[in-house]
């Protein structure tokens, strides 16, 4: 018979001598070098347990020790366990109390009149297995949280059919100015202005529609004060407790898409000016280049007309510094920081 290499280390919480050798055989049938440990009595056993955690894979117990036994005794060694599947081997047949043994928190309950080297290598091995995945997806809940709970920006799950909010962050709470209750008796629909709704609605359908994991998109978002504000919304599917929901991550860009506006304005003042230098700057500058050729060529054949000439020559020059003193003016308006 092919023997299990992995080296489980199993602590048999047994007084009786001839049920621990009989379990100890089991484990040599299917298992080539198991690490086992027995104790006989319950007080020995939580020292045991409390110094010696993290070198258990696995423990088998009975329920009747000199010390403790029953229901106390599970609870007990449960509450000290941690993460180590608890296994019970007994000889009392009572379907009540083995139910009950796994509600309280056992991995399995095991009849020591029907047990033999598959049932118990199977049991132990499925136990051992199980926990890990339970402790992995326990640890991934908790991630999930963390970042739920945790993230600087407002966070929120909704259901896809009714579309009720399930949780909310802090982040969300303090943004919002709702409560975690009031938010859990309200729908997506009440933080959207009214006249926004019908668009969020085409926007659903649209995405319920696609094969779709993620969705990104602005929106306008309402406070309990009124305050409108811009978001952009990241959405993902998820499974929360069964229903199908989404989560979403809300960003506002409130201040970011001033600014873009702004910008956006300083650029339409800039090609004006652009506009004005070559349009308007262009006359006046055009006029004195003429007044000073006729003068250097000697034009003026007398002093009253040299006069005129200068007098044309002032005169398009304040033009042209009025038309820049207006272009600086212009340019002082350019101030995207305010």
């Amino acid at each position: 018979m092919h023997k299990d290499k992995k080296p489980y280390r199993i602590l048999v919480i047994e007084d009786n001598p001839g049920d621990f050798i009989l379990v100890e055989d089991y484990l040599f049938d299917t298992i080539l070098t198991p690490v086992i440990k027995n104790i006989t009595s319950f007080t020995e056993s939580k020292y045991y347990i409390n110094t010696n955690l993290s070198q258990i894979d696995a423990i088998l117990l009975d329920l009747t020790l000199p010390d403790c036994s029953g229901e106390s005794l599970l609870n007990e060694i449960l509450n000290i366990a941690g993460d180590i599947p608890v296994i019970i081997l007994t000889g009392y047949t009572d379907a009540g109390f083995a139910i009950k043994s796994l509600k309280l928190g056992a991995s399995d309950y095991l009849l020591k009149d029907e047990l033999n080297p598959a049932i118990l290598y199977k049991s132990i091995v499925y136990n051992i297995e199980r926990k890990k995945s339970l402790k992995q997806l326990q640890d991934s809940e908790q991630r999930y949280s963390e970042l739920f709970q945790f993230s600087p920006l407002p966070m929120w799950v909704y259901d896809s059919e009714t579309l009720f909010f399930l949780d909310v962050n802090e982040a969300a709470v303090n943004k919002y100015g709702y409560t975690v209750e009031e938010f859990k008796n309200m729908k997506i629909t009440e933080i959207r202005p009214e006249e926004d709704i019908p668009e969020l609605m085409k926007v659903l359908e649209f995405s319920k529609n696609k094969d779709r994991n993620t969705f990104v998109g602005e929106f306008r978002h309402r406070k309990k004060n009124g305050e409108i504000f811009s978001v952009e919304v990241t959405s993902n599917i998820i499974v929360y407790n069964g229903r199908k929901a989404e989560i979403i991550l809300a960003n506002d860009i409130t201040d970011k898409k001033k600014y873009l506006n702004k910008i956006e304005s300083q650029n339409t003042k800039l090609k004006e000016i652009a506009w004005f230098q070559s349009h308007i700057v262009r006359t006046p500058v055009s006029k004195l280049l003429g007044l000073l050729g006729l003068i250097l060529n000697g034009y003026a054949k007398d002093e009253k007309m040299k006069t005129e000439l200068l007098q044309d020559t002032f005169n398009a020059a304040s033009d042209l510094d009025k038309i820049i003193k207006d272009v600086v003016d212009k340019t002082n308006e350019l101030d995207i920081n305010n």
